[in-house]
């Protein structure tokens, strides 16, 4: 049902009663209470925020992360319908759960378990939600199918108050002006972008939209400092049409903050050429955005990483993918790995309507705190504190912006787990294309999206396939589409251990089919309508 009450569970005596009756439960988890109260306080100041995650060890801040989790857990077992009757469709008696130690015991949720099989409402806290300050997102439906999600207002304040701060920390004080180039509408990023971006100075929202954006940059002049906000290739295309249009790039100084998709640094690189800085958010609308950051840090140990495989490898593994890393508050999102490398999380805040407990968006990555990291490096011969230095983190035009990393935990991701083509026993990433086709400097001018699917060539064959949609061309035929087959298949050789194996067995089957496209001509038709674009085509 929906409830006509005006507030969310906090703050107020009934939410008080409510923090004392879960901090009862959990035993030594009543002096969260206090804590809960000097959290809420300190999150209204970035300054306040940040001498916290400073000054506070990281095994204190992680311990009470987890210890919140539980509390959020356990919140979820008493009060909402779903979640008890998900419990129960596992096999996994309510009654018997103790709250301290909770998280261990509860099965992963994720679209498919969870919300495809109870309604909204149901999977709300008390099967109910106030009407006023209550908004609903939709999801891109980049899976194939868009969801609802339901917010309060408590829920997206903390958010958007998180967005400013991560501002405050990634561009610095001096004004801003903001164009909001995210989808608007019913999105949750757009949409919380624009508010989240008003704390730190002039907004203006105008979704993807080139002309506007740069009639906007025109209108103003160059004499701001200006943030340009949306997915990563479509500033890709706003910096292409503009050079089309001899626009005066060079006199503006601007920063961008990308979401909604992975990124390589070869088109960080990109974007360099004429942003001073480009940081990366990471979130889900299942669970919200702003689950983390990238920090000046974490784009130098990534960009370490990218020039020192070896470092890679002791850092995340033997996965010959670069990941996105980021950092994340471990006060207000409980993350785990599962078995599956899968990185599963609990929003241990209990301003959420629709609360999220062990979710699973099915992004392969992992964690690795501060100090372990700050070990690796210097394992290496490496100060954390002193990346920004190096000459294989700077950009094109020289060392990129640097600020004292806060000592946060890192969040690692490659991507979703079924974002990916398999062909004779190899594994092929959109990653690893883009990587390979934003190095290719005749190749980069002319390309606007990408798909990579598998399919069978004349002898039926199945190989791996590459679309080019591409703005220009001319000069595009048949040889110079096996020049770029020859050049992808070497740059995969070199990226991709699966490929590098199975090239030598099946030498024709790995062989790349390369195909040329006008825009929105063949596969790429139906892109003018997607909010993002698609990398992979299942047939």
């Amino acid at each position: 049902m929906l409830d006509d009450r005006t507030s969310d569970p906090i703050p107020g005596r009934r939410g008080i009663r409510e923090w004392l009756a879960l901090g009862v439960g959990i035993g030594r988890g009543v002096w969260l209470l206090p804590l809960d109260l000097t959290f809420r306080t300190v999150g209204l100041r970035y300054g306040w925020l940040k001498a916290l995650f400073e000054r506070t060890p990281a095994t204190i801040l992680a311990s009470i992360g987890q210890l919140r989790a539980e509390r959020a857990a356990w919140r979820a077992v008493r009060d909402v319908p779903a979640y008890r009757a998900f419990l129960a469709d596992s096999s996994v008696p309510s009654r018997s759960l103790f709250p301290l130690g909770i998280l261990g015991r509860l099965p992963e949720t994720d679209k498919h378990s969870y919300v495809d099989r109870y309604g909204l409402l149901e999977r709300c806290v008390r099967g109910a939600v106030p009407f006023p300050g209550t908004t609903i997102d939709e999801s891109s439906g980049s899976t194939g199918t868009p969801y609802n999600w339901i917010r309060g207002h408590r829920e997206r304040e903390v958010a958007q108050r998180n967005i400013g701060f991560f501002a405050r920390y990634a561009f610095g004080t001096q004004p801003l002006v903001t164009i909001n180039a995210f989808s608007m509408g019913a999105w949750a990023t757009g949409f919380n972008m624009s508010l989240g971006m008003v704390r730190r100075g002039i907004v203006k929202s105008v979704g993807p939209d080139i002309d506007k954006i740069l009639s906007t940059l025109a209108y103003l002049g160059p004499g701001y400092r200006y943030l340009i906000s949306g997915y990563p290739p479509f500033l890709k295309h706003l910096l292409d049409e503009g050079d089309r249009r001899g626009f005066p790039w060079a006199s503006y100084r601007m920063h961008a903050l990308v979401g909604g998709e992975g990124m390589t640094e070869e088109l960080r690189d990109l974007l360099l050429a004429r942003f001073i800085s480009v940081f990366s958010g990471y979130g889900a609308t299942d669970i919200e955005i702003g689950m983390a950051g990238e920090s000046p840090v974490s784009i130098a140990v990534r960009r370490l990483a990218r020039a020192r495989p070896d470092l890679r490898e002791a850092l995340f593994g033997r996965d010959s993918r670069l990941p996105m890393v980021f950092q994340y508050n471990p006060l207000i999102h409980f993350l785990e790995v599962n078995a599956e490398h899968e990185i599963v999380c609990t929003v241990s805040r209990l301003d959420l309507l629709a609360p999220r407990i062990r979710y699973n968006v099915h992004d392969e990555g992992g964690l690795v705190d501060f100090r372990t990291a700050a070990a690796t490096l210097r394992r290496f011969g490496y100060d954390i504190d002193d990346l920004g230095s190096l000459p294989e983190t700077a950009g094109p035009r020289g060392p990129l912006p640097w600020v004292k990393p806060i000592p946060l935990p890192f969040l690692w991701v490659h991507g979703r787990r079924d974002a990916t083509i398999s062909v004779m026993g190899a594994n092929i990433y959109p990653e690893d294309i883009e990587t390979l086709v934003y190095q290719d400097p005749t190749l980069v001018p002319r390309l606007h999206s990408f798909l990579l699917s598998v399919v069978d060539d004349e002898t039926g064959t199945p190989r791996p396939s590459i679309s080019l949609e591409l703005t220009d061309l001319t000069d595009v035929d048949d040889p110079w589409r096996a020049r770029l087959s020859d050049r992808l298949r070497d740059g995969l050789r070199d990226l991709n251990i699966d490929y590098r194996s199975s090239v030598v067995e099946f030498p024709a089957a790995m062989q790349p089919i390369v195909e040329t496209f006008a825009l929105g001509a063949g596969p790429f038709a139906a892109d003018a309508a997607r909010i993002k674009q698609r990398r992979i085509v299942r047939t």
